[in-house]
């Protein structure tokens, strides 16, 4: 039988209006322990908070992205278009981009908070500083906005779904899979 540390077990409760407070007890080894509450958890890299709405995730990923851009402008005083593009894609950008299919922002706010972290960045290159921000984007370092990014990349996984791309051992319940459809869920 598994055994749990029931030190680093914890409940959390997703909905908007959480009016009634329930304990959850483990019990093990025929004792009985009553689980803490936690407001907001860690899974997976990705900090979900009881009301969905990924805000103390973002604001981490945006710390760590800007902690990142500290960390080039520090060693890189002199940055040509070419090698701030390779440095961004790997150390900033990442921390944008990670899991962000799961709490991809619907919020304005949210939106241009993450954008600015790319409107800082491009503003190290030093003949890029003095033009507007779709400018440095497009024609010097054609980069799409991190906006259209995640636009593009939903677009791409929904076709992939709708057009059935999936290997079928790999997403055996997505519809459109060869093993969704031999299982019988196909609903057509």
């Amino acid at each position: 039988m598994l055994k749990l540390n029931t030190s680093k077990c914890k409940v959390l409760s997703v909905g908007r209006s959480l009016y009634k407070t329930y304990t959850y007890d483990l019990e093990q080894d025929h004792q009985t322990t009553s689980l803490e509450r936690a407001e907001s958890i860690w899974d997976f890299s990705v900090l979900v908070d009881k009301r969905l709405s990924y805000s103390e995730h973002m604001q981490d990923k945006i710390n760590k992205a800007y902690a990142m851009l500290g960390v080039i402008k520090r060693n890189f005083k002199y940055l040509k278009t070419s090698s701030f593009i390779l440095l961004y894609k790997n150390m900033v950008r990442s921390h944008l981009d990670y899991c962000n299919s799961v709490w991809s922002q619907y919020r304005k706010g949210d939106t241009e908070d993450i954008e600015k972290v790319q409107k800082k960045a491009t503003k190290l290159i030093p003949e890029l500083k003095r033009m507007n921000y779709i400018d440095r984007l497009k024609k010097n370092c054609q980069l799409p906005t991190l906006h259209y990014r995640r636009i593009r990349g939903g677009m791409i996984e929904t076709y992939k779904i709708v057009s059935g791309k999936y290997d079928s051992m790999a997403a055996p319940m997505i519809p459109g899979s060869y093993s969704y459809i031999t299982t019988g869920h196909d609903l057509r």
